[in-house]
């Protein structure tokens, strides 16, 4: 009798919903299959304020103006908190004027390495410093760059996220751009310790603004959504060159390292609404401080993200989505201002969600790929 016991307890607790699951209107439970960030949303903030000289792009930060632009926290693991320290220290310093956005880097790096000098290589396949750029902030039309420590390029357009179907562009190019690689130590050359390698980039607006829907470069006030990878590879010298360290039991290189400025929470650069807030002052470095206005929004968006999410990973299920609230288990969300639940309609492939303001002057959008927009409310009156 006890062996019936113990088997049915087992089934009990195999079948019994989990918190990630979501509930289909007949009962049966489903987990996500869209991944969710396991971290909660709450964005690295930069205030980036102007240059008021000439910034010569050599990778070595020389110009007193870059002493007085802040240091961003040190990188963290894409997962954030969910995983140990970076091994090695990572940040960067932003700047503006009005033909350029000014990004530098310094990597601590004790075995500088590369191997890739074809422009749009796909270079994260080296150790590389990466940058992401989302002007609108609705996670659509955003721009990634990638460079090596030979300073090697890879510049790509992208319509939308991979997990949306993306169509990568991976021959668009940034016009006028400019970068340039310092190392401090030696290259490809084990056997010694180096200190590591900085970077500076200088984006034109010109190149950033095809597919800002606001003002580039930007009024003083505005905020971009913007985040900065690193990969990390782990290395060995072997035959007096480097080459990356074997996992024996999968005869394949071990998984790279992804130290971030803002923590993911998922091991994807591709959620663009986990990148950091980027909010540009009119202000010359030095000269006065102005402190970072968050949007209130955001939570609005988050609130949409939330539901896109479910509806995704309900799709997956069952190949439809759905206008029930409680089959995405968001029955019960805390949101000022705006009205819950919100509306959704939906077809074969297709949902879209809304949430109205209390005061009914404006709506918040999200839709099946992923896509946020704000629309307003004519005054009846």
């Amino acid at each position: 009798m006890w062996y019936l016991i113990l088997f049915f307890l087992i089934c009990f607790i195999s079948c019994s919903p989990q918190n990630d699951e979501l509930a289909i209107s007949d009962g049966e439970k489903i987990s996500p299959t869209i991944p969710e960030p396991q971290i909660p949303f709450n964005p690295e903030q930069y205030v980036c304020y102007k240059t008021d000289m000439s910034i010569n792009i050599d990778g070595k930060m020389n110009e007193s103006i870059w002493q007085h632009a802040e240091w961003t926290k040190d990188f963290v693991d894409i997962e954030g908190h969910l995983k140990p320290k970076p091994r090695f220290r990572t940040r960067a310093k932003k700047l503006w004027d009005d033909q350029y956005f000014y990004i530098f880097a310094e990597m601590e790096e004790p075995d500088v390495w590369a191997t890739l000098k074809k422009r749009d290589s796909i270079i994260f396949y080296d150790n590389d410093f990466e940058v992401f750029i989302d002007p609108n902030g609705d996670t659509h039309r955003y721009y990634e760059l990638e460079i090596n420590s030979f300073s090697t390029e890879w510049d790509l357009f992208l319509d939308k996220p991979y997990r949306d179907d993306c169509r990568a562009v991976h021959f668009w190019d940034i016009g006028g751009m400019k970068s340039n690689v310092h190392v401090d130590g030696t290259i490809n050359r084990p056997g010694d310790k180096d200190k590591g390698w900085t970077l500076e980039i200088a984006l034109p607006w010109a190149a950033l603004k095809e597919c800002a829907d606001k003002d580039a470069p930007p009024k003083t006030g505005d905020q971009w959504r913007v985040n900065f990878s690193r990969v990390e590879w782990q290395v060995e010298a072997k035959n007096n060159k480097y080459e990356k360290v074997i996992n024996p039991e999968t005869g394949k290189p071990f998984p790279e390292d992804n130290w971030v400025w803002s923590p993911q929470g998922v091991i994807n650069m591709h959620y663009p609404e986990m990148w950091g807030f980027v909010q540009f002052s009119d202000k010359i470095a030095g000269a006065g401080v102005d402190e970072f206005e968050y949007q209130e929004e955001e939570d609005v968006k988050w609130a949409l993200r939330q539901v896109y999410y479910r509806e995704r990973s309900y799709y997956e299920k069952t190949g439809k989505f759905t206008d029930k609230i409680a089959d995405l288990k968001l029955e019960y969300y805390e949101l000022a201002e705006y009205i819950w639940p919100p509306l959704i309609e939906y077809t074969t492939s297709l949902f879209e969600a809304v949430l109205a303001h209390q005061d009914h002057t404006k709506k918040w959008h999200i839709s099946q790929d992923g896509k946020t927009w704000q629309t307003t409310i004519p005054n009846s009156s």
